[in-house]
């Protein structure tokens, strides 16, 4: 999708005196991704095992072993593409303020690269069939014309990444997986803190108690625990099953 061009006139904004700042903090964890060379390589012999092809009509399993894991991963980056799409082709886009345009701008850019990213990711390690479809997504329940419903489920979203990569983390045999995830949970993480910045009032909700824990680290959530609470959101229409993913 293009990004849609919003020509604004006469619309007052208030300066804000770190909006710089969040945005070269932002930026730190940007675009570089797509550059990175990563290679990636091929998974045993045990996923494609582990991970048979599909009936037709039947509900997609996400698969066992890494491959299930990046199948995992590259729903939720679908989610964060969908959803972040239609913020910026709603209307409380329009008025937003110059620094939450900068950043949800940001997060549009960073969410579809890092869907694409998983999409190619699993295509080279599997087989077409095993890999995730371009699922469906209902967000009736958002009001895009609304900023406290659409940061809001913004703050939702990225804190539920977050916790997802720190959960899956452990579970990846590959290497070079485990480097990639951590690299892009780190992105995720300024999402989140961007976020809360410019949605919450205190001054420390980027890292408030609701996520991180009492060791000073983000709250990192297994597989099953984090697609029941998305399943819960009704975001997601297209059907898929994660019975065979590692524990």
């Amino acid at each position: 999708m293009e990004k849609p061009r919003i020509k604004v006139d006469a619309v007052s904004v208030k300066p804000v005196n770190n909006s710089k700042s969040r945005r070269r903090f932002l930026k730190m964890g940007g675009l570089a991704m797509a550059g990175s060379g990563l290679l990636l390589y091929g998974c045993s012999n045990d996923d494609d095992v582990n991970n048979p092809e599909p009936m037709p009509g039947e509900i997609f399993d996400l698969g066992s072993g890494d491959v299930g894991i990046l199948n995992y991963a590259y729903a939720l980056e679908q989610l964060e593409a969908a959803f972040y799409t239609n913020v910026l082709d709603g209307s409380y886009w329009a008025g937003a303020t110059a620094e939450e345009k900068l950043i949800l701008e940001d997060l549009y850019d960073h969410e579809v690269i890092h869907r694409e990213f998983f999409k190619a990711a699993i295509n080279a390690n599997a087989e077409a069939s095993q890999v995730l479809p371009e699922l469906e997504f209902d967000f009736s329940s958002v009001n895009f014309a609304d900023r406290d419903s659409v940061l809001a489920t913004a703050r939702v979203l990225e804190d539920t990444g977050v916790a997802a990569y720190n959960g899956a983390g452990r579970l990846l045999q590959t290497p070079d997986f485990l480097v990639i995830a951590g690299k892009i949970v780190s992105v995720e993480a300024r999402h989140a803190a961007a976020i809360r910045s410019i949605y919450l009032e205190n001054d420390t909700a980027f890292a408030g108690d609701d996520i991180i824990d009492s060791n000073g680290l983000d709250l990192a959530k297994d597989p099953q625990t984090i697609l029941s609470e998305v399943g819960a959101t009704g975001f997601v229409v297209t059907p898929f099953t994660a019975n065979n993913l590692p524990q």
